[in-house]
Parts: C-alpha cells; sequence; structure tokens
C-alpha cells in the first residue's frame, strides 16, 4: 500500500454514494484519508448496541428513531422532548430535558446516531439529553465486513469522531483509518518537517503523530499530536509567506507623486473629518508610495470606520500622478469588489468624494459599465458600452477604476496600473492578485482591505507577506449597537422595538439564513427560517401595512438593484435578506436588525451583519435570534454584547472557541487544527522564524523536496486558490 494510491485501490467496496462523499471532504489518497483529522473524540466505543448498554456508561450507539414527541413532567410541567431509539437488539428511551424543540428535528423512521451517558437505574435506564446526528451510514452498513471487529476489545480509550458527508459517516472512516494504519502505510510518508526543528520544539515525528492523533491512549497523546500538525501547517504557510516577502523585497514599482499639500486640501473637501486612526493610515500608505518597492498592506477596521475614504484619498495621489516620461496621461487605480452591490456603492461614494475634482471614475461589473462624470451632467455618471470602456481603460483615460471580477477578465487592461485595492482580500485569491499585476516587470502597490474580524495570530500567518495598519476609531457620534441575544420566548420585545423605529420613521433589517422553505422531510439542521416565508409571515401577521421587500443571492442582478434601490429610498420599510448583506450594505436610516437562527453563522458574520445599522449618529439595535438556545449556543453569542470591536470579539471568540465557527477552511484555507495552533502566539512566531531562517539559507527549498511539496498544496488551499 502507497499513502499516494488512490483509496479505491485498496477499498474497491466503495460504493458510488461513497465515492462522491469522499471526494467532497477532498479525499482521494490513502494520504488525504491519513490527514482527514477527528473533529474530536468520545470516551464512549465506536459502536455498541442497545441491549449492552448500562446504568452509568457512555456510549455511541446506531439505531432508528421511533415515536418522537413531547410532554410536560408531571409535577414541575417543564416540558420534555423524548423518542425511542431502536436497534436490532432492543430499544431505549431518550430524553431532553426544556429542550421540547428537539422533537422538530426528529422523525419516525429516522437514521441516527446517538452520543450520551445511560441514566436511571438498572431497572428503568434512558439516554439523557444525548447529542443526535442524522448520519449517513446506511443500517445495512455496520455489519459490512470493514466493521468486522468493531466491538473488538482494545488498549484504545479514545475514539475519534470524524466529519461526515452523505454516504460516508465517522464510523466508516474510523475502520478505514485503522486498517491503513495497520498496514503501516503512515510509516512510508517523509516526514517533511527537518529533524532538528522536531527536537528544538519537542514534536513527535510523522508516524507516531499519525497514530496519536487517530487512536490516540489519552488525550496528552492527541494534543501532542494536534500540536506537531499544527505547527507543520503553520510552518508551510510561513515559509510561502518569507519566500513572497523575498520576493516583493526585490520588485519595483511605479513611482506615485507625493504632493502633501494637495492631497491635504482633497481629504478636508469631505464631509466629515477624518479621526486619527484614518489619517494615519493615510499617512502610512503615503508613506509606502514613496518607497521604490510595491506597497503590500492589510487594512483591517470595523464595519463602518471608513476604509473607503482612506482608499479614496490615497487613490487621488494615484489618479494625480503623471506616469514616468510622460507629459500626458496618469497612473491608474482598479478597486476589486467581492460583489456587484458593494461595487456600486463604492462607485456612488467615491464620485461623492471626487465631485469637485476633474477626474474620470469608471465602473464595471457583470451587468454592465458606467463613467463619472457624464458629457451631459458633470454630477452624474453615464451608461457606456463594454467596448467603450475597455478602449478608455487601456488607453489611461479613465484613471480609477472600479469592479468585481470583471476587473481582472483578460478583455480589460490598464495602461499604468499603479495602485490596487482589493475589498475584503480574503474572498480574492491569489490568482486574482496576480492577474492585477502588470506585464513590464513593475508591480502596482497592494492595499488589501477587510472588516473581518482577525486575530493578529491569523494575520501573521496567512496575510504574513502583508504589512498590517488597524482602523481602530469609530467615527464622532457613532453609538455602540445595543445587542440583545433572545430565547425563542422573549422575541416579541425584538418586534416591540422594530415598531419603535419604524414609527420614527426608521427601517429595519431581518436576516434568515436560507431563501427558500426546506423539504419537510428533512432534519431540523436544513430547516430554519427562509427568507421568502419570513417576509410572508412578517407581513401577514407580525408588521401589517408594513412595506416589505426580500433580497438574496438567487436573485437576478436588476431584481437585487431595484430592491436596494426601494431600500435606499425608503420606499421598503423592512429587508429581509440573507446574509448577502454581509458587505457593503449602507443605509443609513436603518436602525435596527433581527439575525434569524443566529447560531447557524459565524461571530465574525454576525459581527458584520450587525454593523449595517451603524451607519449614522442614531442608536441602533441588533436583536440575536437563535432556534436553539442551550448553554453552549448562549456563552458563544454572549461574546457579541461583551466585546467592544471586531478585534476584540476576534481574540475573545479565538480564546474561548479556538477555530470554531468564526474560522475555519472555507473562509481562510486553513484547517481546523491549524486555526486551534493560533491561540498560540509562541507557536506562530516560532514558525515564522524558522521558515525565515530555512528561506535565507535555502531560498527554492532545493534540499528540502518534501518541504517544498508540501509547501505547494498549502499554497494552492490558502483562500480556495
Amino acid at each position: 500500500m502507497n499513502a499516494n494510491d488512490l483509496l479505491t485501490v485498496h477499498f474497491p467496496r466503495l460504493r458510488a454514494g461513497q465515492k462522491s462523499a469522499l471526494d467532497k471532504l477532498g479525499i482521494a489518497t490513502i494520504r488525504d484519508l491519513l490527514y482527514h483529522f477527528p473533529t474530536r473524540y468520545e470516551n464512549a466505543g465506536p459502536t455498541g448496541t442497545i441491549s449492552g448498554v448500562s446504568h452509568g456508561d457512555d456510549v455511541t450507539l446506531y439505531g432508528t428513531i421511533r415515536n418522537p414527541k413531547t410532554r410536560k413532567a408531571w409535577k414541575s410541567r417543564r416540558p420534555i422532548a423524548e423518542a425511542l431509539l431502536e436497534d436490532s437488539s432492543d430499544t431505549i428511551k431518550m430524553m431532553w430535558f426544556n429542550q421540547p424543540y428537539i422533537v422538530k428535528s426528529l422523525h419516525d423512521g429516522m437514521l441516527v446516531k446517538v452520543t450520551g451517558r445511560v441514566a436511571g437505574n438498572d431497572a428503568k435506564i434512558y439516554l439523557a439529553n444525548p447529542e443526535i446526528n442524522r448520519t449517513p451510514v446506511r443500517a445495512e452498513d455496520v455489519h459490512d465486513n470493514l466493521f468486522a471487529n468493531a466491538t473488538e476489545k482494545s488498549e484504545q480509550t479514545l475514539y475519534p469522531v470524524y466529519q461526515e458527508s452523505k454516504g460516508i459517516s465517522s464510523l466508516w472512516m474510523y475502520h478505514a483509518v485503522k486498517k491503513c494504519i495497520a498496514s503501516g502505510v503512515h510509516e512510508q510518508i517523509v516526514d517533511a518537517i527537518p529533524k532538528k526543528i522536531l527536537t528544538r520544539y519537542h514534536l513527535p515525528k510523522l508516524a507516531t503523530s499519525l497514530i496519536w492523533i487517530h487512536m490516540p491512549r489519552t488525550l496528552k497523546d492527541s494534543a501532542s499530536a494536534r500540536k506537531r500538525f499544527s505547527f507543520e501547517e503553520v510552518f508551510t504557510i510561513q515559509l510561502m509567506m518569507a519566500r513572497r516577502r523575498q520576493t516583493k523585497a526585490c520588485q519595483k514599482a511605479l513611482p506615485v507623486t507625493v504632493d502633501r499639500e494637495a492631497l491635504a486640501s482633497f481629504v478636508s473637501s469631505f464631509p466629515f473629518k477624518p479621526t486619527r486612526a484614518q489619517a494615519r493610515a493615510i499617512n502610512t500608505i503615503v508613506d509606502d508610495f514613496e518607497k521604490p518597492r510595491p506597497m503590500m498592506r492589510l487594512l483591517e477596521g470595523d464595519v463602518g470606520s471608513g476604509k473607503t475614504a482612506i482608499a479614496a484619498a490615497t487613490s487621488y495621489l494615484v489618479a494625480t500622478s503623471r506616469p514616468p516620461e510622460r507629459k500626458s496621461g496618469t497612473l491608474q487605480v482598479a478597486y476589486l469588489c467581492p460583489t456587484e452591490i458593494l461595487a456600486k456603492q463604492h462607485f456612488e461614494t467615491f464620485i461623492a468624494f471626487f465631485k469637485d475634482h476633474p477626474i474620470q471614475i469608471g465602473l464595471i461589473t457583470g451587468s454592465g459599465c458606467r463613467k463619472f462624470p457624464s458629457k451631459i451632467s458633470r454630477e452624474k455618471s453615464t451608461h457606456i458600452s463594454r467596448a467603450q470602456f475597455q478602449k478608455w481603460v487601456a488607453n489611461g483615460e479613465i484613471p480609477i477604476v472600479i469592479g468585481t471580477h470583471s476587473l481582472v477578465q483578460k478583455s480589460l487592461s490598464f495602461k499604468t496600473l499603479a495602485y490596487a485595492i482589493i475589498d475584503e482580500q480574503h474572498r480574492f485569491g491569489k490568482v486574482h492578485r496576480q492577474e492585477l499585476a502588470r506585464k513590464d516587470g513593475l508591480t502596482p502597490h497592494l492595499l488589501s482591505m477587510t472588516a473581518t474580524p482577525i486575530p493578529r495570530t491569523l494575520a501573521l500567518t496567512i496575510y504574513g507577506d502583508l504589512d498590517l495598519t488597524l482602523v481602530d476609531q469609530m467615527p464622532l457620534g457613532r453609538k455602540p449597537v445595543i445587542t440583545k441575544v433572545l430565547g425563542p420566548e422573549k422575541r416579541e420585545e425584538a418586534y416591540a422595538r422594530v415598531r419603535k423605529e419604524l414609527e420614527k420613521g426608521r427601517q429595519a433589517y431581518v436576516i434568515c439564513p436560507r431563501i427558500d422553505e426546506p423539504d419537510p422531510n428533512k432534519e431540523l439542521s436544513l430547516q430554519a427560517k427562509s427568507v421568502k416565508a419570513e417576509a410572508v409571515r412578517l407581513e401577514k401577521y407580525v408588521f401589517k401595512n408594513t412595506s416589505i421587500g426580500i433580497l438574496h443571492g438567487k436573485m437576478k442582478p436588476a431584481e437585487k438593484e431595484e430592491s436596494m434601490k426601494k431600500f435606499e429610498n425608503g420606499e421598503t420599510q423592512i429587508l429581509v435578506a440573507t446574509s448577502v448583506v454581509e458587505v457593503g450594505v449602507n443605509v443609513p436610516n436603518a436602525t435596527v436588525m433581527l439575525i434569524e437562527g443566529a447560531e447557524r453563522f459565524g461571530l465574525a458574520q454576525l459581527h458584520q451583519l450587525r454593523g449595517r445599522v451603524i451607519r449614522s449618529s442614531n442608536q441602533a439595535y441588533c436583536f440575536v435570534l437563535p432556534e436553539s438556545y442551550g448553554p453552549t449556543t448562549r456563552e458563544r453569542l454572549s461574546a457579541l454584547t461583551k466585546a467592544k470591536n471586531g478585534f476584540e470579539l476576534a481574540e475573545y471568540d479565538l480564546s474561548i472557541r479556538g477555530s470554531g465557527e468564526l474560522y475555519g477552511k472555507r473562509q481562510w484555507g486553513i484547517s481546523d487544527v491549524a486555526m486551534e495552533a493560533l491561540r498560540n502566539i509562541k507557536l506562530v512566531e516560532a514558525a515564522r522564524t524558522e521558515a525565515d531562517a530555512l528561506i535565507e539559507k535555502d531560498p527554492g527549498l532545493s534540499k528540502h523536496s518534501a518541504l517544498a511539496s508540501l509547501a505547494h498544496s498549502r499554497e494552492s488551499d490558502l483562500h480556495g486558490e
């Protein structure tokens, strides 16, 4: 067995559904399987039968749900959800106290995996508040040859729980990994981390780490293995960043003419006085413009902190600079936005900033092109054809170009691109940044901006090639959003505040996790409130005689634009939307937000959504409405009410939950095991130091081929590249 062999070679009995599930999990080879780490461990065995459980046992059982229902306790009248779990050997009752909503997630005949403790007494036992998951394993799979030894005695005391996908269960994963390790294939994988580094930081070798992370005897074993793999991933990312920093030092940029007097005059025309943080950020960027190498800077600031104004001020300097050895024309700016809504908003904002200055601004999106100022009216923009727009950009006649992915298409070329601004950097890959680079050996200055809260350790890791600037002040007069986390029984409090704000002439957002109603035959995990159904319900029963609009990602661009215009103009009082409003929607008159199914969103996303109602000096409100309100949800969401800003929230969330739901592979391209390492600043700094030292001695990693291969694979993963 070879670690690079396809799984199908050694597991020929894989069904089509299992192959598809493995593909979704990114598992194609034996090595991929071994690097698919458990998400947690359980004291209970990998599987068991109901007839074999006893009072006090911690168990993991597979079975079928029967007769789910709710009732009230005889004396206390507490609500109780209950159901029977049935397998081939027996049945056992399950009970959840004060959680009647659990029943909504269950239906008769549903196959589940249940984990929990057996309570009661020897005469009458039951599972108390068990964790229950709909499982993709089929009933007959438990008797598959792969699981023939599932109940054999083992020295192992902890059992892994893996991320599942429809077609593949955690149980299947466990025995597949066990089979691979029994074959010794884990010992054939070359350890990419140099032995000296392993010794220096007391890290186990690769073969040992693979056993300890999948089949630990103690939590100490698994912790040592996770530390090793955390270091491995952070170290390889730092190697990439060290190489980028080395390359950056050799690059040249187009010289920007820095006229600080003209810049001060431009900034003084803003309808507000910049904060100290904004002024500091502008000066830092201008200082970078005066250096011969290209700037590579990350600008991090909360929603509403004024990052767009910083982008406009620095763009002014570039758009008024002459290209080298030319008496006409100017340098150009490209402003890349993740959504069409945000691109159009920034276009309008730039028009407001530049209306008294003779600088042309262009907008290019999938639905068309515009140019400011119009020949008919210098106060307005005008539609132009895509061909004409491309010609003017190629000739250098439009100095500032704002757009979506259309900016990086081959059909659009810049004459003298000197400054690239990327909004919400993590939504774009390195390919997009490279496509904005010039082809003549000169590299544009790069300003990446984000409102996503990023802990310092994460910034040092995934943005290790960028210099960091924080905009840690909000504009004067902005009041903190009053945030409340309300259980289902207190929902009316949120509705009452919405009514009060509407009476004042304000507007409101209602955020839902879904667009359409789910299949009623599916589990509760999919039965979140939907935009379409909630808009109808609110209009019919809660906010009668109120104008309610909707906004979601499946709408056509023209429909989105019309919906947003109505909300911006005040024609729509309540906008029911998905998280599509997370980035860029700016309606100062909206002062209250309700977030349904809040436990389904990461804290960073909740924070950004909340930022939509802090666009004016009016007091704003955010009501966080989880569907389930257990202790874990309550603790996690309470962070929103405690943290004063996004930076504090990021550090707080990372400290209490590790990677949790704020970060992870989907958003950053970093695995959960590496995200856990980011709580340890010393480990991140050590990885950075070792990477710098290694790249200095071996820039191309020619003497470390296994490490070079690993670093290359990490580079393709990072940001989904």
